[in-house]
């Protein structure tokens, strides 16, 4: 059972805990944090979500996941990207890009990007997590996109973040 701490719809701490993935009341919100890694080359690291996933099984996305009770959104960016990826990553690494809200989802969520030059059979995946990797280009992903190989979430954030990515991806 994993407890995240709640939030306010201004991503200011309620002071409350609830059971991730429990019914949240109105004004409730989770914390979710996401990574988008890019190599030297302008590439982008997805990985692919492991078939037991209930949420896009098999779709390739960013790294991410559930802020639990008691971590900042920095520390849980870390948690994520070293437990879905075995990447290690210093705080000051991570450049938070946006934090936006999930319509129709009570969550807030922190994107951050990283720049890591790392080799693919480097990686070490997360059972019943992720189950692969790999580094895209931005044509390569956009084409991924149109086959609806990206889960639907990161393909919106991909579209959403626009500029924000050309000095990252190319």
């Amino acid at each position: 059972m994993e407890l995240c701490d709640l939030y306010d719809k201004n991503c200011m701490p309620l002071g409350r805990t609830a059971v991730r993935g429990s019914r949240l009341k109105k004004g409730e919100y989770y914390l979710v944090v996401f990574v988008w890694v890019f190599n030297g080359r302008g590439q982008l690291l997805l990985t692919k979500r492991s078939p037991e996933k209930l949420s896009f099984p098999n779709k390739w996305n960013m790294t991410g996941g559930a802020v639990q009770a008691g971590e900042s959104s920095l520390q849980a960016v870390q948690r994520e990207l070293f437990e879905e990826t075995g990447i290690r990553a210093e705080p000051g690494e991570f450049i938070r890009v946006e934090t936006y809200r999930r319509a129709g989802k009570n969550d807030i969520c922190d994107v951050y990007f990283l720049c890591r030059d790392v080799a693919l059979d480097e990686l070490v995946m997360q059972k019943g997590e992720t189950c692969g990797a790999m580094w895209v280009s931005r044509q390569e992903l956009e084409r991924m996109i149109a086959q609806d190989l990206v889960a639907k979430p990161d393909a919106e954030r991909y579209r959403a973040l626009g500029e924000q990515l050309n000095n990252y991806l190319k």
